[in-house]
């Protein structure tokens, strides 16, 4: 992931900053426990398309 474009991407439901998790190729936004996947190389930002992280899964 781009370190640029990290910064300047951001939770679309609380604007909060995203941790990029390598392993899992996603986007987690630990306020709100989601997880937004990176198809191809671009994040796909959509709440409705976000995982929902299990309360017992690290962030």
């Amino acid at each position: 992931m781009d370190k640029k474009l990290l910064d300047i991407l951001a939770c679309p439901l609380c604007k909060g900053p995203l941790v990029y998790k390598d392993d899992e190729d996603e986007l987690v936004c630990k306020v709100d426990r989601l997880a937004y996947p990176i198809r191809d190389e671009i994040p796909v930002m959509l709440v409705d398309g976000a995982r929902e992280l299990p309360a017992d899964e690290e962030v």
